[in-house]
């Protein structure tokens, strides 16, 4: 008798003290960049996350990948194709990208459009510490070019089989296995999270054009 694993929602809760503080509220801030924008230290904390996008070979066919398993009102979120974790109050980043996994500092993404993901309502501080040290503990990896194989294959397929190498991470698959150590309770297997499945997970479409900076504010 074949099994079928009971499909359930993704989740994400606010902490008890982030409930209380606001009933009913958003649970989730974003600050978004446009390009020649900059963030500063009062924007983020460590252990918040950017979603940005790239126009080179690899961006695009992320982005293609996502394009095919993304229909109607999901387009919204496509355009995403990398993510990253905010290490330092200083701005420096840990991202998995072809070389593997490095640190940048935030203003490298200062040329492009970018949001910042500040997961305050739904972590504790130990949790912060966790998601950084999550990241410092994959700097070196090698990038997950099979991880990539495999969801690609999904893609193509529809299939659900996955595999990977240890050792490889890929940028939102990063991101989000270090989310994982909060309230953050993800469908697709984390590794496997792309750009796209994170923005849909916390609601964050990306515009076309972005004006003057805006102010902090909920997502979506």
């Amino acid at each position: 008798m074949r099994i079928q694993k009971k499909k359930r929602p993704p989740q994400f809760r606010p902490t008890a003290e982030a409930a209380s503080a606001a009933p009913g509220a958003a649970v989730l801030e974003t600050v978004r960049f446009g390009p020649d924008q900059n963030a500063t230290p009062a924007d983020y904390e460590p252990g918040d996350f950017i979603l940005t996008y790239s126009s080179g070979f690899s961006g695009k066919l992320i982005r293609l990948g996502q394009w095919l398993r993304y229909s109607g009102e999901d387009k919204k979120y496509i355009r995403w194709n990398h993510a990253a974790i905010i290490e330092t109050a200083e701005g420096d980043l840990i991202e998995a990208v072809g070389t593997g996994v490095r640190r940048v500092h935030i203003s490298h993404y200062g040329p492009t459009e970018y949001v910042i993901v500040r997961v305050g309502s739904f972590t504790k501080p130990e949790d912060r510490e966790q998601i950084v040290a999550f990241a410092q503990w994959c700097l070196g990896e090698q990038y997950g070019y099979t991880t990539i194989f495999s969801i690609g294959l999904n893609l193509l397929t529809g299939c659900k089989f996955t595999f990977g190498i240890d050792g490889q991470s890929i940028c939102s698959g990063m991101v989000a296995r270090a989310l994982e150590r909060t309230n953050a309770i993800f469908q697709t297997t984390p590794s496997h999270v792309a750009p796209a499945d994170l923005a849909k997970f916390f609601d964050i479409p990306a515009p076309t054009w972005l004006g003057a900076k805006p102010e902090l504010q909920p997502a979506g």
